[in-house]
């Protein structure tokens, strides 16, 4: 597919969003536990002066259809389940996605486990994909880092990263896991999360500061 460079900003793999989704580790568990993917081409609207929610895409290169992606929400109970893709409700076809390393690495390992029943998995799950994009409600989607959101989000997030890079990858790594060691990285994630929230809801708002400045 071929997208208007002057509309568009077109975002691969090699954005830096994509690249924190393939290389940070803790992200397996959102990949593989929850079915949470990421789409191998993210579009951002460039002539939309909105908050980035609302000028994001997902496009089908299968139909051609350019799909708002909050078409795949929580709020819509379509983000998670997407173990094989993202499904696309236009034409039933499967929009490919990235994969984190340690998501590939793991299924690599145990593909003796699921490879022989992968295609009745995929299928059962393709039955049940239609029913799960019936009437949904786009604009209920709001912005999670809009208000004092972003202090919600970015403690979720410290605490996530908290758990998982605290204790999960440490027992897969056979590390030993010491009070001493929790306790530090508490005050550690908790810091991180608020930063990275702050980051988001700047990042998330800040076409439509641009758009209120210019009407001053």
């Amino acid at each position: 597919m071929t997208f208007d460079p002057n509309k568009y900003k077109i975002s691969t793999w090699k954005s830096w969003k994509r690249l924190h989704w393939i290389l940070n580790p803790a992200i397996a568990l959102t990949e593989l536990g929850f079915g949470q993917r990421v789409p191998k081409i993210f579009l951002e609207d460039k002539t939309a002066k909105k908050p980035l929610i609302e000028r994001s895409y997902i496009p089908c290169p299968h139909c051609g259809t350019i799909h708002d992606h909050r078409t795949w929400s929580l709020q819509n109970n379509t983000l998670f389940q997407n173990w094989f893709g993202l499904y696309c409700p236009h034409c039933g076809q499967i929009i490919p996605c990235i994969i984190n390393w340690l998501s590939f690495l793991l299924l690599c390992l145990s593909y003796p486990t699921w490879g022989w029943f992968q295609k009745d998995m995929k299928s059962k799950w393709l039955e049940k994909q239609p029913a799960r994009f019936t009437n949904l409600d786009l604009e209920k989607v709001a912005n999670p880092f809009e208000h004092n959101g972003w202090i919600k989000q970015g403690l979720n997030w410290g605490i996530f990263m908290y758990v998982f890079m605290g204790i999960l990858f440490p027992l897969m790594l056979r590390e030993p896991i010491t009070g001493v060691r929790l306790l530090w990285q508490i005050p550690y994630w908790g810091a991180a999360g608020l930063g990275y929230g702050y980051i988001m809801r700047w990042h998330f708002n800040k076409q439509a500061k641009k758009q209120a400045a210019g009407k001053e």
